[in-house]
């Protein structure tokens, strides 16, 4: 096991655990048989150096040269390299096959830079990571509970009904109950023999994720923003492969709200700002007004307490001491808001300080959602399972 705590520059912390392998050996006799746990075959010395490097790129914003220096860091107390295969190799290796651009003559500024390749391959990982910790599903899109024509059988029959299409009738079935009813030698089959396969309507579900991403969010020497980033990437990769008829919108919001796309997420970072929960909101209702779909939810990711208006006048109203009852009132109206519109917000609070814990079951209470309070580590399974659970029923 790699297990890292070499202290980071300036105010960064250096992520534990970069890499973890694993090899177990242990036989057990059992009736004469010899079982073994299963081996992972071994790793290409590149595999398990871009491995390291995948991990750590999200840590660093995407920054190329900085991860590099990180791994010139574990080189020293864990031996990465070879003196066969060194830094120079891997990184050359790494623009061959299609990781890494080099735009230090392109443009000022430039360097090593990471491309559409690697974002993919971020995905994919914190798919892997976080999603593979959950129990495993049904095959294909989840379903809702009513029953109808759709794209996947429920497991029941019915009797035919006059319009039914000829895919869904259960041949085997059919023929089962022809000749339960009419009898060997005088086989027929008739209407009301027919069954067909039950299925379910498909639900089809918006979501718009929520990052805060104020300065609190790398305060105290805890990196909450990486495991956010994670959980937005897995997330947007579940959707992307595994329900493509659904829609993933990602936001951030500190001192206002915007709207990011899918390959920023490796590159985001927090800065120094309040938290303007209620921009936050007011942007995500915007965008889910635009959907066609009926199933709309939002889910906001945060650590703090709403701090921040923008005003009409453009100025920004700040308080940054307690609960400020104002900032707080328009939360709750935001709240109210999205219930009339049959939006519901799920919360992910990363604290659980008391006086946070209140608003935020008032918060849940205006507009009849949910509320998780999760520490970084298991704030990955809570929001996909509560995904997983939101796609089988009807939101309201």
């Amino acid at each position: 096991m790699i297990a890292c705590f070499v202290r980071r520059k300036k105010e960064k912390n250096f992520p534990q655990n970069i890499a973890t392998f694993i090899t177990m050996s242990a036989t057990t006799a059992i009736k004469g048989f010899q079982f073994s746990p299963y081996k992972k075959e071994d790793q290409d010395l590149f595999d398990r150096l871009f491995e390291i490097f995948s991990e750590l790129i999200v840590h660093t914003s995407g920054d190329v040269d900085e991860t590099l220096s990180w791994m010139d860091q574990l080189d020293k107390e864990y031996k990465l390299y070879t003196a066969e295969y060194g830094k120079d190799e891997f990184i050359e290796d790494l623009k061959k096959r299609g990781y890494l651009k080099d735009e230090s003559k392109k443009k000022k500024g430039g360097g090593l830079k990471i491309t559409s390749k690697t974002e993919q391959n971020i995905r994919k990982s914190a798919l892997n990571q976080i999603f593979g910790a959950l129990r495993k599903a049904g095959k294909g899109n989840h379903k809702t509970g009513t029953t109808g024509l759709g794209d996947e059988q429920s497991g029941e029959l019915r009797s035919y009904i006059f319009g039914d299409i000829l895919g869904q009738i259960a041949i085997t079935e059919s023929i089962k109950n022809a000749y339960t009813n009419n009898g060997v030698d005088s086989f027929r089959l008739t209407e009301q023999d027919l069954v067909v396969n039950e299925t379910h309507h498909n639900a089809q579900l918006s979501t718009v994720l929520m990052i805060d991403i104020s300065h609190s969010m790398i305060l105290y020497g805890e990196d909450r923003i990486t495991p956010a980033k994670k959980v937005a990437m897995a997330l947007a990769e579940l959707i992307r492969t595994r329900y493509p008829k659904d829609s993933l919108d990602i936001i951030v919001f500190g001192n206002d709200a915007w709207e990011i796309k899918l390959k920023d997420l490796p590159y985001l970072q927090v800065g120094p700002y309040h938290t303007n929960t209620v921009a936050g909101l007011s942007l995500a209702m915007d965008l889910l007004r635009r959907k066609k779909q009926t199933n709309k939810q939002i889910f906001m990711i945060t650590d703090g307490k709403p701090s921040c208006l923008k005003m009409p006048n453009g100025e920004y109203y700040k308080n940054s001491f307690g609960l400020d009852e104002y900032i707080t009132g328009k939360c709750l109206n935001m709240a109210k808001q999205a219930r009339k519109l049959q939006i519901p917000i799920t919360t992910f609070m990363i604290a659980r300080d008391e006086y946070l814990t209140q608003f935020v079951e008032e918060f849940t209470e205006a507009n009849q959602g949910k509320a998780f309070y999760t520490g970084l580590k298991g704030l990955g399974e809570m929001i996909f399972e509560d995904y997983e659970r939101n796609r089988k029923k009807k939101l309201k």
